[in-house]
């Protein structure tokens, strides 16, 4: 069974959101070093990726994510120090929150079916 979780989605005062799928992305290109290579971890399409990242960009006073053009050498990109800070503040707020909350975790555990229930 999986254990109840939080997920939080964050609004930004110019209105937009950053929340775990962001989050996520974010962590992937920083592993993978590419977008492209973040989006098939995730199973996304790259469009898909690329607005996400210009929308992160555009939501900061610095960009979050940096590229470089393809060519003979190939592209890529990287998280900015911008980038890691988000990444870290979220899970920073998460985990927070989630500390705050535990016994109302524990409390809606005890609320909770554990089997299955078939449709």
């Amino acid at each position: 069974m999986t254990p109840t979780r939080l997920s939080i989605r964050i609004d930004l005062p110019g209105g937009g959101r950053i929340g775990p799928g962001k989050i996520a992305l974010l962590e992937a290109i920083r592993t993978a070093g590419s977008i492209s290579a973040a989006a098939r971890t995730l199973g996304m399409s790259y469009r898909r990726a690329w607005l996400l990242v210009e929308e992160v960009n555009r939501q900061l006073r610095s960009p979050a994510v940096t590229t470089e053009a393809g060519g003979r050498h190939g592209g890529g990109a990287a998280l900015t120090r911008a980038g890691e800070q988000v990444v870290d503040l979220y899970h920073a707020i998460e985990a927070h929150a989630h500390t705050a909350a535990r016994s109302e975790f524990r409390a809606l555990g005890r609320l909770v079916r554990r089997e299955a229930v078939s449709a």
